[in-house]
């Protein structure tokens, strides 16, 4: 029997298939569902450093309302164990998917600043998590503001909270990077154990009728997954982390290439939403047949098996190939 368990952020998982951030983990019956299915962790969805500072200035507003006026303003202060602001409800949620489950449990922060709301990086850790995943998503619209300078503001973002947990830290990532395999090293030096690849941007949409800007969502395809595929080839064994693929997970096939460019897991949601937890065993039992047939023991003797230092023309992952490939359709064409 093939043996399918492989090491995220120092987390023993029985298998490679993660549940990403989805509607999926805010019910621990939901989650229950994905582990009878067979994952093997559950991330959090997202806790916004919107949430945690507009959450923080409302209660601040709130108990100081009117406390200067006279000393029966007392009464004004809201019953705290009524008072269920949206972090703490997260923290809840957190502690009860521990209780009742058996799999990992990842934490999710989604913020681009440091500063105070990131000691809720210590309470996701007290509450119980197993690890935390730092999400960094900001479109920079400034036109002041310099790729030097973002990098910056993660790096001393992720720097920040490292001080603050104990428990591993990966950061999940925008594809937009200018330089992407120098600032990963430094991601690394700065703190955080693993990476993340992609996030993937929510672009809205324009209603030409109504004059309309529409928020849209669509589930990914596995044709996203060669970028994060290519990427994780290429920074396998170069930077000393573990690497989740995630965008385009949908088969057993995918989760293989995951693995081959040397991903330790693959995250997977939107394949989850469309068909339901039952997909993860359909994929698990795919992933068995196929490591079978072709003679593999294990998932973690196929890790990075094809990343750029493995395989016997590393430049299909670069620019030397880029000519190559345009020109393989010329003699496609009827012209």
């Amino acid at each position: 029997m093939v043996d399918l368990s492989t090491t995220y952020l120092g987390l023993q998982l029985k298998n490679p298939l993660v549940a990403s951030a989805s509607p999926f983990s805010k019910k621990v019956d939901s989650v229950k569902k994905l582990e009878d299915a067979g994952v093997s962790a559950i991330v959090m969805y997202s806790l916004f450093e919107e949430q945690i500072v507009h959450d923080s200035l409302a209660l601040d507003h709130y108990l100081n309302l009117g406390t200067e006026s006279y000393a029966e303003a007392l009464t004004y202060f809201p019953d705290l164990a009524k008072y269920n602001i949206g972090p703490e409800a997260y923290l809840d949620l957190v502690s009860k998917i521990k209780k009742a489950t058996d799999i990992p449990v990842i934490g999710s922060l989604n913020g681009i600043s440091t500063g105070g709301w990131i000691d809720y990086a210590k309470n996701i850790e007290q509450a119980g998590a197993d690890a935390l995943e730092l999400n960094i998503y900001f479109i920079p619209g400034s036109l002041e503001t310099t790729s030097q300078e973002l990098e910056q503001r993660y790096i001393d973002l992720v720097s920040d909270i490292r001080k603050k947990i104990n428990i591993p830290l990966a950061v999940k990532l925008s594809p937009y990077i200018t330089a992407l395999p120098n600032f990963a090293s430094r991601l690394i030096q700065a703190g955080a154990n693993g990476l993340v690849l992609f996030n993937r941007f929510y672009q809205p949409d324009l209603d030409i009728e109504t004059l309309e800007v529409v928020p849209s969502l669509t589930l990914s395809t596995s044709d996203e997954l060669r970028l994060p595929l290519r990427w994780i080839a290429m920074l396998y064994g170069r930077v000393q982390a573990d690497f989740a693929l995630t965008s385009g997970i949908h088969s057993a096939r995918d989760v293989i290439k995951a693995s081959m460019a040397g991903a330790s897991v693959s995250m997977v949601a939107s394949t989850l939403l469309a068909n339901g937890p039952i997909k993860a065993t359909e994929i698990l039992s795919d992933m068995a047949k196929w490591m079978e047939e072709y003679e593999y023991d294990s998932i973690k003797q196929m890790i990075g098996s094809m990343s750029q230092k493995a395989v016997a023309e590393p430049a299909v992952f670069e620019r030397a190939n880029y000519m190559k490939v345009l020109s393989s359709f010329d003699n496609k064409l009827h012209i």
